[in-house]
This record gives C-alpha cells, structure tokens and sequence, in this order.
C-alpha cells in the first residue's frame, strides 16, 4: 500500500479523485502496461514444479560418460569395465517473494466505469512480478562470470577472450557465434539450442552488413533483405532466440523516472533441455514451489482477501521459485556485445 501526506493526514493511492473525472475529456484510460511476451525468465529454462520448497537434486560428471574406456575382449577374459559419479549435494529453495496492492471501498463505489479498480489492482501485481521474476534471473544467468566459457566485447584491437562489438560494421557476429556454438559442442557433446539477446543487440544484428548479406542473397532478386528473430534462427542455427525487451524503473517514487532495459547489452548461448527429466542435461532449471496451495505450475498464485480495519480489498500476488545454473559447461556469454 501506498501514502501521500498532506497536512500530516496519511492517504491511500490512488485516491478517490484519481480513479474519478469530474469532466472527462475522452473515454479512454491508458496504462503503460508491458507485453508478457517481453518478458524471458519463463521461456529459456526448463521450468520443474515441485512439491517441496526445498529439495536436493542430482548432477551427474559428464567425464565418466564422455571416456572412450572400451576394450578388445579376450577369450573367457572379464569386459572392461567402469562406472560413473554422480553429485547428490545441489539443492534448491524456491523463495516466496510478494506484492500487493488495495483498493479501498471508497475508490471503487466512485470510480468511473472506464477505472476497474480490481482489474487494474490484479495487473499492477502481476506486473511487479514478471519485472522481480525477470531482473533475478537477469542476475542468475546473464552476467559475467557464470558461465564456463564468456568473452568481453570491446571497440577495437580484440586480443584472447576479446571480440569486436557487433555495432561495428567490422565485426564478425556470424564468426563469433559459430565459435562460441562449436566451443560448447565439443566441451559437452551438446549444442546450444538457445540464444538470449537484449534489443539493443537484436537492433546491432539485423543490421549488420555481414548478416544482411546473407539473408539478401537467400532470397529472390528483387526482395528487399528483412531480418528478424526467424532469420537470425536459420543463419546461427539456433532453434530457438529470445530477446529481452523488458523495462524497469529504477528510480524512486517522487524522482524522475529512470527508464532501462533489465538485459543489459549481452548475449548468451546455451543448452537448454527440451523434454528435462533423469540424466537429462541443461544449462539451468527454475524449480516453481506449486506444493503451496492455490499455485500454479510455475510457483504464482493471486489471492484476494477482505482488509476490513482498511475497509479495503487486498489484491496480492505471490511467486515461489528457484533458478538454479546447473551446468555452467552448457553456456557461452557474450558481454558488452554493443557501445
């Protein structure tokens, strides 16, 4: 819940003249509200239900599976033989994390019928949590020093771990990403099958001179060369590419507002396991605590309840979960991949 002071009186927000026009001038009401579809942090990883807010799960070495141990075989002499480890000590806890927001009687009983005080309560919530669920998962996988292998854009001379940024008409994207594909392959046996990029790398890619090229010579003479997710998907071969276009505000209440993607400028290749189960490998797991009741699948659940000493209803949202980087082999993380 929300104050304003005036006068040393504590008022709630919206008060009732927010929610009511004594002339209104157009029978629209706008909201900025973003599209879910902006938002990544449930489509990457595999998302796992559990009953239990913590757990222990099971990682296996993929050195004993990956070792060429097989022997001719003499006669009446014993197979070669070996075995394999397997880690029982990761655990995860799914967290509950929380928000609400109430609507007084008095806002409802005067509000226009264009303000839905209980709608627009219901969205505020939901809308706290994809930006919370989508920043921590920012933190949990697209930084530095996670993953088992990143490199470092910067604007000229790259040396060792070093590319060229992709805003650069002389880098070379379409290299760096073969690079960091075939790099993971060889590590695990497994090639990424996602990529993760923010909009302003999105922005750097489908201009690139390189990747316009190729896309112009794929199609018929006359068409004007049109890049988007599709073709970046066919010419990196990667089945699958999310970009972040997720905003935040990260200014207080009474500031001006301070507007910025939650991505950052960086891309992120990785494995992500399409059917996840036993021995199943994959570069991260979100663990969604449905044991609590009343959750969904991926650990949310909104509750309306009667705040009477406020004479208001109380919408609340909650989300339990755990992103868990399971296999850091399984990334390649390209940082400042962009001015």
């Amino acid at each position: 819940m929300q104050y304003t002071y005036d006068a040393g009186i504590k008022k709630s927000q919206p008060t009732a003249g927010d929610v009511h026009v004594n002339t209104p001038l157009t029978n629209i009401s706008i909201a900025f509200m973003q599209n879910a579809a902006n938002f990544v942090a449930d489509r990457v990883f595999p998302n796992i239900p559990v009953q239990k807010q913590s757990d222990r799960y099971y990682t296996y070495d993929r050195g004993f599976f990956n070792r060429d141990e097989m022997e001719v075989r003499a006669p009446g002499a014993e197979s070669s033989g070996s075995g394999y480890e397997v880690d029982n000590t990761p655990t995860y806890y799914a967290d509950v994390y929380a928000f609400h927001h109430d609507v007084p009687d008095q806002v409802r009983a005067n509000a226009d019928s264009v303000v839905r005080p209980d709608r627009d309560a219901t969205e505020l919530v939901t809308h706290k949590a994809l930006i919370r669920r989508e920043a921590l998962w920012t933190t949990k996988y697209f930084a530095t020093s996670i993953w088992g292998t990143e490199r470092a854009g910067v604007a000229s001379s790259p040396t060792g771990t070093q590319f060229l940024r992709w805003d650069d008409a002389n880098s070379t994207p379409i290299e760096d990403v073969r690079a960091g594909l075939t790099a993971v392959l060889e590590d695990t046996g497994f090639m990424p099958n996602t990529m993760v990029i923010d909009q302003y790398t999105f922005d750097a890619l489908i201009d690139h001179p390189d990747i316009v090229d190729r896309v112009k010579y794929g199609q018929s003479t006359g068409n004007v060369a049109m890049v988007d997710v599709t073709e970046l998907q066919t010419l990196f071969k990667i089945p699958r590419i999310f970009v972040m276009r997720s905003i935040r505000n990260t200014a207080a209440e009474g500031v001006a507002n301070t507007h910025s993607f939650i991505g950052g400028k960086n891309a992120l290749l990785c494995y992500s396991a399409p059917n996840p189960g036993l021995q199943v490998p994959t570069a991260g797991y979100t663990f969604s605590w449905n044991g609590l009741l009343g959750s969904g699948a991926a650990g949310q659940r909104i509750s309306r309840f009667r705040m009477e000493h406020l004479k208001s209803d109380r919408i609340e949202v909650e989300m339990s979960f755990d992103q868990k980087l399971v296999a850091a082999e399984l990334g390649y993380f390209f940082a400042d991949t962009v001015s």
